[in-house]
């Protein structure tokens, strides 16, 4: 993808949030700094690059930048009766982050490892065995409840999550630091600390709830290796485990 066409998807988004009054000044200025510096890899030092792109990324995708205001697109809406009240938001540094990293990704000539064959069988067993383990978990430590429903605004619902969490998420920790971990220390390394730091990032909702993820985690990042690094298998297999979260269990989380 050619250099200008790469800058196309974060300077719509920085102009439609800024349109929207949702992102001022400081955030044009953050967000074309933070555009800039992911997409200038290859004009900086390999790992000066990846280590100011994570970090940025990060500091975006927490909501600790400044100049953005989430857009309220619903809420609060109650999905279950022993769980908290659910906001539908676009949050537009997270979603900066995921236009950007895949604007990165899409970038390069070949997205995918073709040293890295499309494994199909471990590929479906891993998939199988998360969507399987992860919600039982999740049962299992009391953290939901088996709760079959349609929410309101499902549509709405599955739209961010899907363009601006499981993107997000996936870009950041797969593609950009999974891959990065495995290429310098090897592939248990990489898989394991990735985990552990996607289970990190959802401490805040809970000790539980960051365990659940950092095992769902580790399915994410195996199907991203067995595919050959097929970017919209993670992607699938995540937003999977996100959907049945909300169809069949307590969503967010059950209050304690």
């Amino acid at each position: 993808m050619p250099f200008h066409l790469q800058m196309l998807l974060p300077g719509l988004l920085l102009a439609l949030g800024y349109g929207l009054g949702d992102i001022d000044e400081a955030g044009l200025l953050t967000g074309a700094l933070y555009v800039g510096w992911v997409l200038s890899e290859g004009r900086l030092p390999s790992w000066l690059w990846w280590f100011g792109a994570l970090a940025s990324s990060v500091a975006l995708a927490i909501h600790v930048a400044p100049g953005f205001s989430p857009h309220v697109l619903g809420g609060p809406l109650q999905y279950s009766p022993d769980a908290g009240p659910v906001w539908l938001r676009l949050s537009w540094d997270k979603a900066l982050v995921g236009v950007t990293l895949l604007a990165w990704w899409l970038g390069k000539a070949v997205p995918y490892d073709t040293r890295r064959m499309l494994q199909v069988r471990p590929c479906v067993l891993i998939a199988v065995g998360t969507l399987a383990v992860v919600p039982a978990l999740a049962l299992g430590m009391g953290l939901v409840a088996f709760q079959p429903k349609w929410p309101a605004l499902f549509w709405t619902w599955f739209s961010l999550n899907l363009g601006v969490a499981v993107l997000a998420e996936e870009l950041l920790f797969r593609a950009l630091l999974q891959r990065g971990l495995i290429d310098r220390f090897g592939f248990w390394a990489g898989l394991l600390v990735t985990a552990v730091l996607f289970g990190m990032a959802h401490w805040p909702f809970s000790a539980g709830f960051a365990l659940v993820a950092a095992v769902a985690a580790l399915g994410y990042g195996a199907i991203f290796e067995r595919s050959g690094r097929r970017l919209s298998m993670a992607v699938a297999l995540h937003l999977a485990v996100n959907v049945l979260h909300v169809l069949l269990l307590s969503y967010p989380l059950r209050l304690s």
